[in-house]
């Protein structure tokens, strides 16, 4: 089946703002994706095609997000959305993106998705123990800044959760969005959390 019924249930446990915006987006991809299977990934909605992710979307208290997995190249390098996907916050239906315009993204990430390789999200991940799920805002973030997606996914478990736990574990809305907008910039710098003692280290 193309469709998982958790992605129904996430729809449903959404705000009631998200419900639709969720929903549209969701028929927006099979409709002009007919061969895509659905997953969820990090706690999110992911959309799959030959066993790679493509696209995404995420609920979150005030918006919803939507965004492609190869996002620079599907939109374009310098459309850098920092965590709000690939067309930014949407609150409304008045936000979705046009429908002829979103149908032309869809199809240049499939087309994407077709030349590289088929896996699983996950499958080289280091040996060793498991990595913590990664947060929806941080999955969402790195879909939109290849560098930061390439240093995170080559970092050996226990350094990505240095950095999951550290966004995770601020207790306000505005440190965790500085400390997600710092790790991407650390990342796309291919630095780990504690880079600045890494390199005191003698030798």
């Amino acid at each position: 089946m193309t469709r998982d019924p958790r992605v129904d249930a996430y729809i449903a446990g959404a705000a009631e703002f998200a419900q639709p915006l969720l929903a549209e987006l969701r028929e927006r991809v099979h409709r002009n994706c007919p061969d895509v299977v659905e997953a969820i990934k990090w706690g999110m909605p992911a959309f799959l095609h030959g066993g790679a992710i493509f696209c995404t979307m995420a609920a979150f208290k005030q918006h919803v997000s939507f965004g492609y997995w190869r996002h620079a190249e599907v939109m374009g390098a310098d459309v850098e959305r920092d965590g709000m996907g690939s067309y930014g916050r949407m609150a409304t239906v008045k936000d979705l993106p046009g429908k002829r315009g979103m149908q032309a993204d869809l199809r240049k990430a499939l087309a994407l998705a077709d030349t590289a390789p088929a896996r699983a999200a996950g499958q080289h991940r280091p040996q060793g123990a498991a990595a913590p799920a990664v947060p929806a805002e941080l999955a969402a973030a790195l879909q939109g800044n290849a560098k930061a997606r390439a240093a995170f996914d080559s970092f050996p478990p226990s350094a990505r959760r240095d950095y999951i736990e550290w966004i995770t574990e601020a207790k306000r809305e505005d440190t965790r969005a500085r400390r997600l907008a710092q790790t991407i910039q650390w990342l796309a710098e291919g630095k780990r959390r504690n880079w600045k003692y890494e390199a005191r280290k003698p030798g």
